[in-house]
């Protein structure tokens, strides 16, 4: 009892520090809002707790666009695993269900057949009309019940497919949400390492060519130390969002990590991939950045970007690291570049990492 009291009055005051939090800055006190101060109070999620303390310290405030924003970067993709689990009990339960009205099927099935059993060597014995009457009597009966199961049974399946289908919907859905980065919208990582580790596979088996565009965005951490986490993750999502813009069909973007982007460029030959990449660079750089809290005009990004193309005897990992020299290459040349593995910046780059 003292152990449930305790847990009562620890959750109530990460309830009153949340609500005061709320109150202070004279925020709405809806769900999201609560539940991101929540978080706050319990210190669980520190990432969360450093960009509110860094808000807090620039800006004095968090405006509406701020705190939505720390949510769909900070809370929002952790329920993902929480619905994968209460998917999957849903779909065990349906499955528990549909085995236990087996068993009864199954269970009513034999005592059917020990009646047709029974009724055989009764019917072997009898001797007049009447018993021979209450003998088919009772096979009716058993017939009857048997007949409702089945039914019961078939509604019941029926009823489980349907279930099991839609959650297998939901499933599939969560999934996709899991290979998604949440902040850009892109592919994320994960769904990076799948994505090329099948094209790598399916370019060597055909001989078709393939590329891979690396990139960074320039002077990301200028960004954050001069206008703060919030204002670099915009920069992330105008960039997330020329990606989707530039590149469409086959073609696989990913944010692959930090400040870094991937482009899978499938069927695509050395000069084609530079083009693609060439035209990424400029669309980045036509986005003017606008800090949404003030207005205020911030400038322009840029990004380097390096490019491989994909040889008879690469695996995924040659490929992706001829592809990070390039792009160091880029950066060390000057930034807001394409190099490729053609160009004479990467043999020097090169040179360097074996010195």
């Amino acid at each position: 009892m003292v152990k449930v009291l305790d847990e009562h009055e620890r959750t109530m005051a990460f309830a009153e520090v949340a609500l005061g939090q709320i109150r202070s800055l004279r925020q709405t006190a809806i769900p999201r809002n609560y539940e991101i101060w929540y978080v706050y109070a319990t210190g669980y999620n520190a990432p969360l707790n450093k960009i509110i303390n860094e808000t807090l310290a620039r800006n004095g405030k968090l405006t509406e666009a701020d705190l939505e924003q720390i949510y769909e970067t900070y809370l929002s993709h952790i329920k993902t695993t929480d619905r994968i689990d209460k998917v999957g009990a849903r779909v065990i339960g349906e499955i528990d269900d549909v085995m236990k009205v087996l068993t009864e099927a199954l269970s009513m099935s034999a005592s059917y057949d020990a009646s047709l059993s029974a009724a055989t060597e009764r019917l072997s014995t009898a001797e007049n009309r009447d018993q021979i009457k209450a003998i088919v009597e009772t096979l009716l009966r058993a017939t009857r019940d048997m007949r409702e199961t089945n039914k019961a049974l078939e509604d019941r399946l029926t009823l489980s497919t349907n279930e099991i289908s839609n959650l297998q919907q939901s499933l599939e859905a969560i999934r996709a949400e899991s290979l998604t980065d949440p902040l850009t919208g892109l592919g994320n990582r994960k769904y990076f390492d799948r994505m090329i580790g099948m094209a790598v596979q399916n370019a060597l088996a055909s001989g078709e060519p393939l590329s891979l565009l690396l990139f960074d965005i320039d002077h990301f951490k200028s960004f954050n130390d001069s206008y703060g986490h919030l204002t670099g993750d915009q920069v992330l999502r105008l960039v997330g969002l020329s990606l989707k813009q530039t590149i469409k069909g086959q073609d696989i973007t990913a944010r692959y990590g930090g400040e870094e982007f991937a482009v899978v460029l499938p069927n695509t030959a050395l000069r084609q991939a530079l083009t693609v990449a060439d035209h990424i660079r400029r669309a980045v750089m036509a986005k003017e950045l606008k800090k949404k809290s003030t207005g205020e005009i911030l400038g322009r990004v840029t990004i380097s970007v390096g490019v491989s193309m994909l040889k008879p005897t690469d695996d995924t990992d040659s490929l992706i690291e001829r592809a990070d020299a390039c792009l160091y290459a880029a950066k060390r040349s000057g930034r807001n570049r394409v190099i490729c593995e053609a160009d004479p910046e990467y043999s020097v780059e090169r040179r360097g990492q074996v010195a």
